[in-house]
């Protein structure tokens, strides 16, 4: 299943996320499922993808 959009996020998601980062999670997901074909791995790979990008944000602050 491909998220269209944000609204389309698992509610968890969601509420977790800030916007831009949910766009994040959306986008390593579509990426990622078409790549693996496994909602649960790209499930994986969306949120490493997040938790790099706020890694980088992180240092690019300090």
């Amino acid at each position: 299943m491909l998220y269209k959009s944000n609204q389309d996020l698992p509610l968890e998601i969601r509420n977790r996320l800030p916007e831009a980062y949910q766009d994040i999670y959306r986008a390593a997901f579509n990426s990622a499922i078409h790549w693996y074909g496994e909602a649960t791995k790209a499930h994986q790979v969306a949120l490493s993808a997040v938790k790099m990008q706020s890694a980088m944000d992180k240092r690019v602050l300090v």
